[in-house]
């Protein structure tokens, strides 16, 4: 199964929307696709869909999906990031009116050079070809890994470890 998500930005992503849907209609994706559409008024004929998901029911179809296709919001794309998946994320872009500026393309850019954890597509032409050598495209890529929550997490134990440890030794030299 694929998934797809736009976010909750108010403006339409119906490039991707539409772009998905045909490539289900044309055969080029022969697996279920389930798109969450947003504010998009493209409506998919192909695929199932809906404008908005409970998190929680994004969170399961994540974890279900083999593909997870997102725009450019850091916040659906570190979800399958989180569980090791890699996603494909399409940014919005201002010239098709799909967002005020150009952020998430160059916020996507950054992450893709800086953690060469995300399969990027700018030209939705190329996206086609991108799901198709998906496995190959992904393969030896890190999703994941620890998120700064985790890594804040283990280095506070680390050093708490360390304090009750220096307060054994040096109680214990007191008496």
């Amino acid at each position: 199964m694929i998934f797809v998500t736009v976010g909750t930005h108010e403006q339409p992503f119906n490039r991707l929307v539409q772009k998905i849907d045909e490539l289900k209609r044309d055969g080029v994706i022969t697996e279920d696709v389930v798109i969450q559409t947003g504010f998009s008024t493209y409506e998919p004929k192909y695929c199932k869909w809906q404008k908005l998901f409970p998190f929680q029911d994004m969170g399961k179809y994540v974890e279900q999906a083999r593909i997870v296709i997102t725009h450019g919001g850091p916040s659906s794309f570190i979800m399958p990031l989180q569980i090791g998946k890699i996603p494909i994320v399409v940014p919005r872009q201002s010239k098709f009116n799909e967002h005020v500026n150009d952020h998430q393309v160059l916020f996507a850019r950054a992450v893709k050079e800086r953690y060469g954890n995300l399969i990027v597509v700018e030209d939705i032409e190329k996206l086609g070809k991108i799901i198709k050598d998906y496995d190959k495209l992904s393969a030896g890529m890190h999703g994941g890994g620890m998120d700064n929550n985790a890594k804040f997490c283990a280095k506070f134990e680390e050093m708490a470890d360390e304090l009750v440890g220096n307060i054994g030794k040096h109680t214990r030299k007191k008496r």
